[in-house]
């Protein structure tokens, strides 16, 4: 069947990391569908923005739906790996990532994607969109369709729908969140007027010339300098030094990153100007955030005195401006629908103590909503000092992971238009809960549940509003191609053979932290894997490290349940042969299991 452009099961509009999962996951439920693009790179966040190191659902158990499928097709394309920095489990070169999202795309029959696209207008008959007008390649056309998805980062379609959405900051006043700032500081200090939303950044790749940390990988890493860089970058090194600084965000191939939060390249001001409706404004905007990025990378260049160079990751196709600058910025917020739920802060924190979860979103007949799992810390971004947010992580695996929470289905439908959701960071969040919210992992989950959704809605000719939750989330957790996690588990990895069991259990009742009967078994071997002998010591603070024979010692850590309820065991130390990837930026072991 070849999908036409002028009527549709399915209409997602914007190639955000949820836009494309969404298109995809609509298309493999059996409904036609039409993915339009500005650009010619599909997947934000993932790939086009350069956010090559994913935040949140690192842990086997929630490594499920199409972020897992799409971490694992990462570990097959690239020779090197994924264990590459030290500020996620994961990095990939933004090339491979946009070909495996235009490989699935391409699979689909049902699923038609056209770039370099433009919204004209949003045709709407009470609450249902019926139309959406857009400019293809210089040509208007009206496309007809049933569900409409906005899958950008910005929530470019909700003004045009006009649909209620959310811009900025809510008073504490509002939903009692503990992180939010009181009515009378929004009313009378400017910050909040001059810094509407959290801060993005234009990633810039960097290339390290002569990786010296590979003659001797064991080597633990220091804060080898603390150069004083220009203005306004004078404070980026202080916190960890030049090399941590360089190799936060290090890639395959000596590849870097540069995302940098603290007095890096976040950019801070007029960002109202990408939201208005004056191209010549945007393009300003966006001017000044890469001119921003380049000096950064420049500064750090200098004083690395050669080691860092600029990369070559964006090739010509991907609509970037040079090889070295994301094909367009890391929106971290935009708008945020009005929902038919609404995730806040307190939705995200933890629900007793030690290793616990938030609590589970039910409706008023006690029926579980969730369609999701996420666990980001929750991070927000501004100038100057950082925002204190209540906490919500703990110490698993010899390290600090988010606490998980989930998100319910009302949060991608809007509260108004029957058939339309949202995919991507625009669900029905508050500026707070934005903070967790907004990471690859989960978008990209959220996304699949989007095209699920409108599938199922297809299918049953009704609007995603009336779709039934237990449905959604019984094709979510049997998915042949990605079965997607809809409840926490911290007991059972996503290749477990009881993981499909215990999600159902959840969804009847039981607990998904306790009702596992049968012990976790490690990950199977990988020919990556390093065998390293020798003693694992506690050290107090819920980390271990292990000490060879040969005298190097080796923070260690895990994503796998079956080593974390062995860790919970080691009370002084302890002859071990232990199996997994040796990561010298980290610096860790990441065990998988036993030699």
């Amino acid at each position: 069947m070849t999908t036409s452009i002028d009527a549709v099961d399915v209409l997602v509009w914007g190639g955000g990391t949820g836009g494309v999962a969404a298109a995809i996951q609509a298309a493999r439920g059996g409904a036609s569908t039409l993915l339009l693009t500005p650009g010619s790179w599909l997947g934000g966040m993932v790939s086009a923005a350069g956010v090559c190191c994913p935040d949140g659902n690192e842990l086997s158990p929630w490594q499920t739906g199409l972020w897992g499928a799409f971490l694992r097709e990462l570990e097959r394309r690239e020779p090197e790996g994924l264990d590459h920095n030290w500020v996620s489990c994961f990095g990939y070169r933004p090339t491979t990532a946009e070909q495996i999202l235009q490989d699935w795309v391409a699979a689909e029959a049902k699923l038609l994607w056209r770039s370099g696209c433009r919204l004209l207008a949003v045709e709407r008959e009470g609450a249902l969109i019926t139309a959406v007008r857009v400019d293809v390649d210089g040509e208007p056309r009206r496309v007809g369709c049933q569900v409409v998805i906005d899958g950008s980062d910005r929530g470019d379609l909700l003004p045009l729908a006009e649909v209620p959405f959310r811009f900025g900051w809510e008073a504490q006043e509002q939903w009692n969140e503990p992180s939010a700032p009181s009515r009378a500081r929004l009313e009378a200090e400017p910050f909040f007027s001059e810094h509407p939303l959290q801060s993005p950044t234009w990633v810039v790749m960097g290339q390290l010339q002569s990786d010296h940390l590979e003659a001797d990988p064991a080597r633990t890493i220091g804060s080898s300098a603390f150069p004083q860089l220009p203005a306004p970058f004078e404070r980026a090194c202080e916190a960890f030094g030049l090399e941590r600084t360089l190799t936060y965000g290090r890639l395959p191939g000596g590849l870097v990153m540069l995302n940098w939060p603290l007095h890096g390249n976040d950019w801070h001001w007029g960002l109202s100007r990408a939201f208005g409706a004056d191209p010549k404004q945007e393009a300003a905007l966006y001017e000044e955030m890469q001119a921003h990025s380049l000096r950064f990378a420049e500064a750090l260049k200098e004083a690395s005195d050669g080691w860092l160079q600029l990369g070559h990751a964006f090739p010509a196709e991907s609509g970037s401006p040079a090889p070295w600058l994301a094909a367009m910025p890391y929106w971290r917020e935009g708008r945020r629908l009005v929902g038919r739920a609404t995730v806040i802060e307190q939705d995200l924190l933890p629900v007793g103590d030690g290793a616990s979860c938030a609590a589970l979103p039910r409706d008023s007949a006690g029926v579980m909503q969730s369609i999701a799992v996420g666990n980001y810390a929750n991070d927000h971004h501004y100038p100057g000092p950082d925002w204190p947010l209540a906490p919500k992580s703990c110490r698993w695996g010899g390290r600090w992971t988010g606490t998980p929470f989930c998100i319910p289905y009302g949060a991608l439908v809007s509260a108004e238009i029957d058939n339309l959701m949202a995919a991507d960071k625009a669900i029905s969040t508050s500026h707070m809960a934005n903070g967790a919210t907004r990471l690859q992992p989960l978008v990209l989950n959220v996304g699949q549940a989007a095209g699920a959704a409108a599938a199922l809605a297809v299918a049953q000719a009704v609007p995603p509003a009336h779709c039934s939750v237990p449905q959604l989330q019984e094709l979510l957790i049997n998915d042949r191609r990605a079965p997607a996690a809809v409840v926490p588990n911290w007991t059972l990895a996503w290749r477990d053979p009881f993981w499909n069991d215990l999600q159902h259990k959840a969804l009847r009742g039981f607990s998904a932290q306790t009702d596992a009967t049968q012990a976790a078994a490690p990950a199977p071997p990988s020919h990556r894997d390093a065998v390293l002998r020798g003693w694992i010591h506690p050290c107090g603070d819920g980390g271990f490290r292990l000490e060879t024979p040969d005298g190097d010692a080796w923070p260690v850590i895990t994503l796998e349940p079956s080593v974390q309820v062995w860790m919970t065991t080691v009370k002084e130390p302890t002859a071990v042969a232990l199996r997994g990837i040796l990561n010298p930026w980290g610096p860790w072991l990441r065990v998988t299991g036993w030699g």
